[in-house]
């Protein structure tokens, strides 16, 4: 009897020679569906990350080489921001699918890594599976190494100049027939800008460590000298934390129903008391006071803890070695307050977080210079807030998320 398809597998066995793309595949979460014909990548809004989608049928009758080129092509969507930043605004048309694959299939690393006009792919709803590929087929006088926007701009003025030219001669658009083989349908999807914002930042993290392994091992494998430069360049855009710390919030919060007579009960209307929802966010917020965290670190974390105040109540907790319990406040919903250092002492983790662990709370954000060793596990989801520089040289390595803020000078 064959095994299952197994994308694990062979993604490590393809990979071996590919340092970057090896890096970046471990953590880019990868999921096994037959709603779909081939594969996709998307942001899956509830773990506000990106995801790889992919049926495991068609994967299973790709020849080594096509199944390399698949996992590329799908990871140079994400790269390139195709899933988020690059959407048009009025949704995906045909053409657009087709001229971001052009931009990818177009690079010099993905020569022969696809299903092509002379050598097709299995058929896919009847009809063998081929790539849109820059100077084959329809495509034959597109240059390579062109951007999703060229292509977009070529393929409208050919669009327009050969308006009731179909592929066969026909009235018709003449690139009827003719799309992505992968699904384009995920992109964008209902993710709000905050959600997309987290997961792009994420995968940044992800490619910068990927990229740090490919310039450590000196090997890049097929990743092109253009693409190397355009990665490094993506790298230095900057999340805006502000929302990163709403977006924690909700996240965190809570469903807590209480029964009240005054609203029916759907299911048993008169019999049984209906169920009054109260979202609330108990939130946990840990302010390292140790002599190390700078005063102007302080003041700007304080100042967006106001904003936050607008839409939720949190419990401040300064620490340094140990938990200033006495100092412990509850930071009411709309109110105001002026930053304050309390402690100065060295740094431990482990108090704060355990001090939180017992007292079921829904989220820990922690503001710190991560000066210390890394603590124990937490039971709620956990943050990590801190400067730029300490957030490229941490004391400790986390799979938490981290985020960099700027302090005022």
């Amino acid at each position: 009897m064959k095994k299952p398809f197994n994308l694990s597998h062979h993604t490590a066995r393809l990979l071996m020679a590919e340092p970057f793309f090896a890096a970046l595949s471990r953590r880019i979460d990868k999921t096994a569906t037959t709603a779909i014909p081939t594969a996709a990548v998307r942001v899956n809004r509830d773990r506000a990350q990106f995801e790889m989608l992919y049926n495991p049928e068609f994967m299973d009758q790709l020849e080594d080489g096509h199944l390399f080129g698949v996992l590329m092509h799908e990871f140079y969507h994400i790269i390139f921001e195709h899933v988020t930043k690059r959407l048009p605004a009025d949704g995906l048309r045909q053409i657009d699918n087709i001229a971001m694959d052009l931009a990818i299939n177009g690079l010099p690393e993905m020569c022969g890594k696809l299903p092509s006009e002379k050598h097709p792919g299995p058929n896919i709803s009847g009809e063998p599976m081929r790539a849109c590929i820059p100077g084959e087929g329809m495509f034959a006088e597109y240059p390579s190494g062109q951007t999703y926007e060229w292509y977009l701009s070529k393929l409208e003025k050919d669009q327009k100049d050969q308006k009731g030219k179909g592929a066969n001669g026909q009235d018709g658009d003449p690139f009827e027939g003719r799309d992505s083989f992968d699904s384009h349908d995920q992109f964008g999807g209902e993710a709000d800008s905050t959600v997309n914002e987290i997961a792009k930042e994420r995968l940044k993290e992800a490619i910068k460590k990927a990229a740090e392994e490919a310039d450590k091992a000196s090997n890049w494998g097929s990743v092109s000298q253009g693409v190397r430069k355009e990665i490094k360049e993506r790298l230095q855009s900057r999340v805006d934390w502000k929302k990163l710390l709403r977006y924690f919030v909700r996240t965190s919060q809570r469903a807590d129903k209480t029964s009240t007579p005054r609203r029916l009960n759907r299911r048993f209307p008169k019999i049984h008391p209906g169920k009054r929802v109260r979202r609330q966010a108990k939130i946990a917020i840990s302010v390292d006071q140790s002599g190390s965290v700078d005063d102007g670190m302080l003041a700007t974390f304080f100042t967006e803890l106001n904003k936050l105040a607008e839409i939720a109540e949190f419990v401040v907790i300064p620490f340094d070695t140990r938990v200033a319990e006495d100092k412990v406040y509850t930071w009411k919903k709309g109110k105001t307050r002026k930053w304050e250092r309390v402690l100065h002492g060295g740094t431990c983790f482990n108090a704060p977080t355990k001090w939180v662990n017992e007292r079921n709370f829904d989220g820990h954000i922690v503001l710190t210079d991560m000066c210390a060793p890394k603590p124990v596990p937490s039971k709620c989801q956990r943050m990590w807030m801190t400067t730029s520089y300490y957030a490229r040289n941490p004391y400790f390595q986390t799979n938490e998320f981290v985020v960099a803020i700027e302090t005022k000078t």
